[in-house]
């Protein structure tokens, strides 16, 4: 997917160019507000995440963008680091999608901007994933490593799922809690660890390791690919 960011920090868009990297996502970075918008008239684009740093004044041509665009139903996602109750009900009501603070979890945005272009486009939702070799379908449940199953239970691939729809993305042991187990994250890390194991030994086909799931104990888990020996 194809994603145009205006961010005027440096910091803030090179963190963003890395994340919608890490989820497969292609991403144009723009740093004036004309760049963004002439761009946008020329080409499509599948969403468009725009940062606000400060309280827009009422001439803020975004706002103006939003309120008046006709027949155009990208979704747009306005962050900011003001926790304005305020700037998120102005942007939403002049037309943005979803209104997300920063600082924000890696994991959090890409769900948002998948959720966004899952509801954009409800006949492309996702039911399959391809990645490094194995293919993971929704509907069956099924897992395969070029075409050889790979056995897994419901929750291995639930877990697994969740992995290669965002490799390169830390998800915490309570994300994998709820998500997996519809429980706390206390009850469900006593286990958690035990499924990531026995996931990590399914993964490797034979003695050729193509992908590994790195722990991190502050961060959580990620699928990562690995360097070819």
């Amino acid at each position: 997917m194809k994603i145009a960011c205006y961010i005027r920090n440096s910091t803030v868009s090179d963190t963003v160019k890395t994340i919608l990297a890490r989820a497969n996502h292609e991403s144009v970075h723009f740093d004036n507000e004309a760049a963004l918008l002439r761009t946008i008239r020329r080409s499509s684009v599948d969403l468009i995440l725009i940062d606000m740093g400060v309280e827009p004044r009422d001439d803020n041509s975004i706002l103006s963008w939003l309120n008046l665009r006709t027949g155009d139903n990208t979704p747009v996602i306005i962050v900011s680091p003001l926790r304005s109750p305020e700037l998120a009900a102005l942007t939403l009501n002049s037309g943005a999608d979803d209104f997300v603070n920063r600082p924000f979890e890696a994991v959090e945005l890409v769900a948002r901007i998948n959720a966004l272009l899952r509801r954009c486009a409800p006949l492309q939702a996702r039911r399959s994933i391809t990645f490094a070799g194995y293919t993971l379908d929704r509907d069956s449940g099924r897992c395969t490593f070029l075409d050889q199953p790979i056995e897994l239970t419901p929750r291995e691939f639930s877990m697994a799922w969740m992995f290669f729809s965002s490799p390169g993305i830390y998800i915490s042991r309570e994300t994998i809690g709820s998500v997996i187990w519809s429980a706390d994250s206390e009850v469900a890390g006593r286990t958690i660890e035990q499924h990531v194991y026995k996931l990590r030994k399914k993964l490797q086909v034979g003695d050729e390791k193509v992908v590994m799931i790195r722990t991190a104990y502050s961060q959580g888990y990620r699928l990562e690919l690995c360097a070819p020996e």
